[in-house]
């Protein structure tokens, strides 16, 4: 099993507090519209959630990438070729990327995650299934240029971004998000990403308000957290899970309601909500084809291949790095 050093690039304070995790609560407590990027939702117990998630029966993107990594595996590892070095931006539980490695001959395995203990987790997970190949975690936050282990920078990179994570992103966010993952990964990189396509609202609606109440738990995990990490007495009871489809930015939003007035603390920072106000915990923008394109485009990334499926229910998209040019 060739799990390498796990690299922690997380510091935390001298109380083992993320100081990231605390100024962005507090930040965005703060605003009108309160809002706490998705990001911290994945500690252990909410990236456990959320791979029980993805089984549910009307989460469909999870199946759909699945089935189109499956399908068409060859033709991927035709245009990506062997030896190159897998990086993968928010790895979770690394699922699907055994479909991905099965096909591609690849160099070694690189997973980014900022949950650290659920990446050993399925670090180990994944090396006890592919015994030769050298497996590298790195504890990061993705959404920052990443320093790549030395042992794969003479390789070629493919990136790979599955689950449509891309659509957690504001359009400006995930342009910028995209072009830091280009000087990750360098000038011969090539990048497979998963992106969710416009559909059915009401569909849309369900697979973020699921009937076992499994995505409740998870938005509500966040409170959960800080209470834990930041020392806040949020009245976690007192919230309840809303997922609703926004015309305007093409988007699912997910919101923590409170369901009465409350006041609470956070990190020694006093805070309170009406009944009705709303933290803002996450959007699920979903893109045409052609918006697909055009935001890959404006990143430094070319695409030179894509799959979808029969009910045009998601999209892979192979792109391969831009040769930079300042003008015009």
């Amino acid at each position: 099993m060739m799990v390498h050093t796990n690299l922690k690039l997380i510091e935390r304070d001298g109380e083992g507090v993320d100081p990231a995790f605390r100024d962005d609560v507090l930040k965005g407590m703060a605003q009108r519209q309160k809002a706490i990027p998705a990001r911290w939702f994945y500690d252990l117990a909410g990236s456990e959630l959320f791979e029980r998630i993805t089984a549910l029966p009307e989460y469909y993107p999870t199946r759909a990438e699945t089935a189109l990594l499956e399908r068409h595996g060859q033709d991927i590892a035709r245009l990506v070729g062997p030896g190159r070095a897998v990086v993968e931006f928010g790895s979770g539980s690394s699922v699907k990327t055994p479909l991905l490695l099965r096909e591609i001959s690849p160099a070694a395995y690189v997973p980014i995650d900022i949950s650290g203990e659920f990446l050993r987790q399925s670090s180990e997970a994944l090396a006890q299934a592919f015994p030769t190949l050298p497996v590298m975690p790195v504890e990061a936050d993705f959404m920052k240029t990443v320093e790549l282990p030395a042992a794969v920078k003479a390789f070629g990179m493919l990136g790979f971004f599955p689950g449509s994570t891309i659509g957690n992103l504001v359009p400006r966010t995930a342009v910028d998000l995209l072009r830091s993952m280009r000087e990750t990964l360098g000038d011969r990189a090539q990048l497979l990403i998963g992106v969710d396509r416009v559909k059915d609202i009401d569909r849309l609606v369900r697979a973020y308000d699921d009937t076992q109440g499994i995505t409740a738990r998870f938005n509500l995990n966040l409170l959960l957290r800080i209470n834990r990490e930041l020392g806040a007495d949020i009245p976690v009871e007192q919230f309840r899970h809303v997922a609703r489809w926004n015309p305007d930015w093409s988007r699912i939003e997910m919101h923590l309601e409170a369901t009465r007035d409350v006041s609470f603390s956070i990190s020694g920072c006093s805070f309170a909500m009406l009944v009705g106000e709303t933290i803002h915990t996450e959007n699920s923008h979903k893109y045409t084809p052609d918006q697909a394109r055009l935001i890959l485009q404006a990143s430094g990334w070319t695409p030179n291949a894509q799959w979808t499926d029969a009910d045009g229910d998601f999209l892979l998209v192979l792109c391969e790095a831009s040769e930079q040019r300042s003008a015009p």
